[in-house]
């Protein structure tokens, strides 16, 4: 799909789902990362990430372009625009707009393993669990004050 395209989509999804015109600009932008795409409020114009279409298709395209003819109608119109608003939330139910785009599969298998760290005093053997890892030639127990050692590191 081309800009030509995309715009061509977001004036039809425009018309056909808010019954007004789009009057600006829809362009796809590959700088956009973690999200779905954004509308400009300076510009009035919408950037859409092509990642998406690529990697998950055009149904979620539709509902990122509904999304964001939301927030572009409510605030021309002067009403509450943001996700916390009222307006906004009635609107993107009455025309099936998603209110947060999924994750692309990309970014799931980058994200970190979660871990847990398991520490034991050698005096009084109470066990604390950690996220983070500590240092413990500084720290030491906080019931008896004896010296700390890791016992083990579980990955989740």
């Amino acid at each position: 799909m081309e800009q030509r395209e995309l715009q061509f989509l977001v004036e039809k999804i425009s018309v056909e789902f808010f019954g007004k015109l789009f009057k600006h600009t829809a362009v796809f932008n590959p700088r956009l990362r973690s999200t779905g795409g954004r509308y400009l409020l300076g510009t009035h114009n919408i950037e859409i990430n092509k990642k998406y279409l690529e990697q998950l298709g055009e149904t979620e395209l539709i509902g990122i372009i509904k999304h964001e003819l939301c927030h572009y109608h409510l605030h021309l119109e002067g009403k509450g625009y943001q996700h916390k608003d009222q307006d906004f939330k009635l609107l993107l139910k009455r025309v099936g707009a998603p209110r947060f785009c999924n994750q692309l599969p990309e970014r799931k298998a980058k994200r970190k393993v979660a871990r847990i760290l398991l520490y034991q005093c050698t005096e009084c053997q109470q066990t604390y669990k950690r996220k983070r890892s500590i240092n413990t030639s500084r720290y030491v127990c906080g019931k008896c004050r004896g010296r700390l050692k890791k016992i083990k590191e579980i990955e989740l």
